[in-house]
């Protein structure tokens, strides 16, 4: 297959925009360091335990994973950039069964940019074909996903 043809057919990345009523270096913060308090708790993958934090450890090469109850540890992926308060970067290495596989890896980027004491959020999860025969239907499901966790973000972010 040609690369004109693969491009047709490749579902396009989940792009969201939203607008935080707060300063970009609390916006930042609270995407990046607060995660487990906005996260909904039912969008977890561990089974035997109850999430209780996201963590995002504030370096590249860091770890991205959840926390139970337990004290056990799920990875979700790593981080590929971590450029305060503008930029990160996320490599997203679960598969379309939200199962975490060290080999997957499709691309979570979030970049922040302050505008008039607001910061506007703009979110990309992209590489999506990645996710093989059921890339759109999963498109498709991660993109309402998506849009509740970032009206979850926005919410945390803007609370006095």
């Amino acid at each position: 297959m040609n690369d004109l043809a693969q491009q047709r057919i490749a579902p396009a990345a989940i792009r969201k925009t939203v607008t935080v009523n707060a300063r970009i270096d609390r916006a930042f913060a609270v995407f990046a360091t607060r995660m487990g308090e906005w996260w909904h708790k039912e969008h977890s993958i561990a089974r035997d335990t109850t999430q209780v934090d996201v963590v995002v450890e504030p370096r590249a090469g860091g770890r991205w994973y959840e926390k139970g109850a337990d004290s056990s540890e799920y990875d979700w992926g790593r981080v590929i950039a971590y450029e305060p308060p503008h930029r990160l970067v996320l490599a997203w290495q679960l598969t379309r069964d939200f199962a975490y596989d060290p080999n997957f890896e499709t691309t979570v980027e979030i970049r922040f940019e302050e505008q008039d004491g607001a910061t506007i959020v703009h979110f990309e999860h992209r590489d999506l074909e990645r996710m093989g025969a059921d890339a759109v239907q999963t498109l498709e499901g991660m993109d309402g996903g998506w849009g509740m966790l970032l009206d979850l973000f926005k919410a945390e972010a803007e609370r006095a």
